[in-house]
């Protein structure tokens, strides 16, 4: 009768060590899962930017702001423009050199810094959106007024972290 408590504690044992290993080699194959799914969104993002392509084509300044045309040379659309990055360095009329991220404000008549969409053109598929081989006027409207004859800078960047700069002269 001894023989079979020491049996039955094998088999627990036994029992236990397996059950062990069942969860953590779920628990291995799970994190692998999750692993792979992770580099796999990581190259989507990976390509989408490697097919997005943005230049800046022309730079025009004047009382009324800056206007700028951007051309899509790449292979995927933009279109949200909420998550574009305008940034410009710039000296005002005081002669102090300014750098400020200006927002996106699509239908606002406020007089701050801001930038909204101009014109698409041509504009015949989905329109409001920068497709492949459109071009975008961006207008850019700036509290202090620029510097004459000086000479700016400014950054417009993609949603997904494309970008094109461009010198220009007030």
């Amino acid at each position: 009768m001894m023989g079979f408590g020491t049996v039955i504690a094998s088999m627990l044992s036994v029992a236990i060590l397996l059950l062990a290993f069942y969860v953590c080699s779920s628990g291995g194959f799970y994190m692998a899962d999750v692993l792979a799914n992770s580099v796999m969104e990581m190259q989507e993002n990976e390509n989408e930017i490697m097919k997005t392509e943005i230049e800046i084509t022309n730079i025009s300044a004047n009382e009324a702001g800056i206007f700028v045309s951007l051309n899509n040379t790449g292979s995927t659309k933009v279109g949200d423009y909420d998550y574009m990055d305008v940034i410009v360095k710039y000296s005002n009329t005081s002669g102090i050199a300014k750098t400020i991220w200006v927002p996106y404000q699509g239908d606002s008549d406020a007089l701050e810094d801001k930038w909204t969409v101009g014109n698409i053109s041509p504009d015949l598929v989905n329109p409001g959106i920068l497709d492949p081989g459109e071009e975008i006027e961006l207008q850019i409207l700036l509290e202090d007024s620029l510097e004459n004859k000086s000479v700016n800078w400014l950054l417009v960047t993609a949603p997904n972290g494309v970008k094109a700069s461009g010198y220009f002269n007030a």
